[in-house]
């Protein structure tokens, strides 16, 4: 039967990555999957990789309805034997909603990726109705790391290497982003607690006047 699974992780453990491979192992098979994104770091229209790796898709803007463009596109003569869905925390309720019909009424394996809380720890809305709908929900085994060295478990906005925790739930950027600019580091719960960033910990390491984190 159809599955609607959702691999999920923080930033920078590989979602992208996974959704490619699975992408070329399924169309080295010969089967034709349809390809969907939204504010990918790249730009509008490409599913990219922090490897390099890269691929056309199709953007799914808020008033996007994946179950129609599916059914239109099959109507026309198109197939899609499978749906991979990156960036899913940016959808809406109503869209995961689709395309858990895509999988229901179609019968077509739906692949969604995404990052399960924003910077601030709190569920996107996206990835909240995945969570309550997916058949299976697989959490990548390519753990990111903090500075400190321990597992990322959590995803922090950064201004000048200072943690911010005001703003809204969606601003497009990455990792390792130049200072000035609005960037995210993944960090392991202690230190997203504490707001230490890697910034942050070097900062305290070099003044005389505060004591150690550990």
């Amino acid at each position: 039967m159809s599955e609607l699974v959702y691999f999920c992780g923080t930033m920078d453990c590989g979602k992208s990555t996974l959704a490619l491979q699975i992408e070329h192992n399924r169309s080295a098979r010969g089967l034709r999957g349809m390809i969907f994104t939204r504010n990918d770091r790249a730009g509008s229209g490409v599913l990219s990789s922090r490897l390099g790796l890269f691929t056309k898709a199709v953007e799914a803007a808020d008033g996007f309805d994946f179950y129609a463009h599916l059914v239109a596109h099959l109507s026309g003569g198109g197939r899609a034997d499978y749906v991979i869905a990156d960036e899913a925390q940016f959808f809406t309720p109503d869209q995961v909603d689709q395309l858990a019909r895509v999988v229901d009424d179609l019968e077509i394996d739906v692949f969604a990726f995404g990052i399960t809380t924003d910077f601030r720890t709190r569920l996107f809305p996206g990835s909240q109705r995945l969570v309550e709908l997916a058949d299976r929900i697989e959490v990548l085994q390519v753990e990111a790391l903090c500075w400190c060295g321990a597992r990322a478990t959590h995803n922090a906005r950064t201004v000048g290497g200072r943690m911010v925790v005001e703003g809204a739930q969606v601003v497009v950027g990455d990792v390792n982003q130049a200072e000035h600019e609005v960037g995210y580091e993944v960090l392991c719960r202690r230190h997203h607690t504490r707001r230490m960033t890697a910034a942050a910990a070097r900062a305290a390491a070099l003044s005389p006047d505060v004591l150690p984190v550990e």
